[in-house]
């Protein structure tokens, strides 16, 4: 099958198909149960253009927005191309970039990419990453790695952006949510950090499945155990992240998805840390050093219809 943007190439497992568009980021195009029904939104093939229209993208070699598209790092002043109508720097500058398929099965798909291989590219050092999908059972795997390809160290964070179905075909039930996330950021207009982690509020409390109903949300987590669940009654999903996926994005897309984004460190990390934030985890690699991290997304229940 093939999509505006390039070829799709299609995984599948006895519980899961996958769609991935190698051209346009590695990005999910789709991913669904076995049976059709959604796990992430659903994605017509033919009306998209770019990664913010598929049903999850990556976020390399930083995850979402840095205040102004400048930061200070080692030093130096360092400016970005702003990506945003409100002049910020957001979700790296893979998303939208050809990647190469390096390996393809049946259940599992390796992509990478170099970003010595663009002039254009919105970052002052090198890097090279890559992405493994792989499906087994009821279990979607994604691996994204990063390696400081440079000659300096070099300030890094990774993330996934998914946008899960809020009614994945159950009749139109909404489903709760349970983070256990003790900690959120309060922020500007722009959704910027105005500084350090605070306690949760009742209303923004979700250790106890609630459901997301009709509130806005937009909002980044930490001091989270790496556990997300979605539970419609009949079916469940269960996100489980590695441990460099301190923090969790939670979004209430205008589209009615829900986005539950893993990362690696707070938004803006890279000017709340130089400010002396404490638990933002900005990450520094060495020349060659390497971020890694695995995120699951496991189906549960009854995922064979509406």
């Amino acid at each position: 099958m093939t999509a505006g943007p390039g070829p799709v190439h299609t995984l599948r497992s006895e519980h899961l198909t996958l769609e991935v568009l190698p051209g346009l980021g590695a990005s999910v195009l789709n991913l669904r149960a076995a049976a059709g029904v959604p796990v992430l939104r659903a994605v017509d093939p033919g009306t998209v253009q770019t990664s913010s229209q598929c049903a999850s993208f990556l976020l390399l070699p930083y995850s979402n927005r840095i205040r102004d598209a400048r930061f200070s790092f080692g030093g130096q002043e360092v400016q970005l191309r702003p990506t945003t109508k409100n002049g910020l720097a957001q979700h790296g500058d893979v998303r939208n970039r050809p990647w190469r398929v390096a390996e393809a099965s049946a259940s599992h798909l390796r992509a990478t990419f170099d970003s010595r291989d663009f002039a254009d590219v919105n970052w002052p050092w090198a890097f090279t990453a890559a992405v493994d999908y792989r499906l087994h059972g009821p279990h979607l795997d994604t691996t994204v790695s990063l390696v400081n390809a440079d000659t300096r160290p070099m300030p890094a964070g990774l993330g996934l952006h998914p946008y899960f179905a809020r009614q994945a075909g159950a009749g139109g039930v909404d489903p709760t949510l349970d983070v256990d996330a003790e900690l959120l950021y309060d922020t500007d207009e722009r959704q910027l950090p105005l500084g350090a982690a605070r306690p949760v509020t009742p209303a923004e409390d979700f250790r106890r499945p609630v459901p997301v109903g009709e509130r806005q949300i937009d909002a980044t987590y930490t001091a989270w155990n790496g556990v997300a669940r979605l539970d419609w009654g009949r079916r469940a999903l269960t996100i489980t992240a590695d441990n460099v996926y301190s923090h969790l994005v939670v979004f209430t897309a205008p589209d009615g998805s829900l986005a539950l984004e893993p990362v690696s460190h707070a938004t803006d990390a890279l000017n709340l840390a130089p400010r002396g934030v404490d638990g933002t985890d900005l990450r520094v690699l060495s020349p060659g050093q390497t971020l890694a991290g695995t995120v699951r997304f496991t189906l549960e229940g009854d995922w064979s219809g509406e």
